[in-house]
């Protein structure tokens, strides 16, 4: 179980300009922005793009200034997984140690989509232990309470965090994981295939030694 929301890509044209530096090719930028304000790739910035892209990360150096945003919520067992994505990402998480205690235990706060009736009887009843020593500790603030609830908490709970990529993170991370077992991880690829331009720039097979 995993939600991807409130998705924004920034800095294509900047990116795109910096791609030009190499060869002075600047007067070759034909991108533009529309209507609605969105940064369209022109015809010449987009097939450059995409032969930087399919050259290797070597070459395609511009998609790490291509940023992307969005929040993610997902069970903790995913997190731990995710975190092995240390460099090119930022998150901001929401707090256990800080909140745990605000509102009441339920099933929805659990990825709990594919546990069998047995298993979703024995969440039942951690769910009910924890919320009982919820309010026990806002009631007597005995922090046996809360390590009670910290401790036993399981893999399972949903934590939302707003992250920061760049596109270079991106492709990593869908060739890596695409075919995980975890279906939290196809949730999260087709998130990727989505995103604007991702089939020239993200969804590309490497061609050894090619130059833009």
């Amino acid at each position: 179980m995993i939600r991807v929301e409130r998705i924004s890509v920034m800095n294509f044209e900047n990116a795109i300009r910096g791609a030009r530096n190499p060869l002075n090719s600047w007067a070759r930028m034909d991108s533009y922005y529309d209507q609605a304000g969105r940064f369209v790739l022109g015809e010449n910035d987009l097939s450059l793009a995409h032969r930087l892209a399919k050259a290797g990360s070597d070459h395609r150096k511009f998609l790490r200034q291509v940023i992307v945003t969005m929040d993610i919520t997902a069970p903790l067992y995913w997190w731990k997984e995710f975190d092995t994505y240390k460099v090119g990402t930022v998150a901001n998480s929401t707090s256990t140690m800080h909140k745990i205690q605000a509102k009441a235990f339920e099933r929805a706060d659990f990825a709990c989509d594919r546990m069998s009736e047995d298993a979703l009887a024995v969440l039942d009843g951690v769910i009910a232990y924890l919320e009982r020593e919820r309010v026990l500790y806002n009631e007597t603030k005995e922090l046996s309470h809360w390590h009670n609830m910290i401790q036993l908490l399981p893999s399972s709970f949903m934590q939302m965090r707003t992250v920061t990529m760049n596109y270079e993170v991106l492709i990593n991370m869908y060739y890596a994981r695409r075919h995980h077992k975890l279906a939290e991880w196809h949730t999260l690829c087709d998130a990727i295939a989505a995103l604007p331009y991702a089939n020239e720039l993200i969804l590309v097979k490497e061609t050894k030694g090619e130059e833009a």
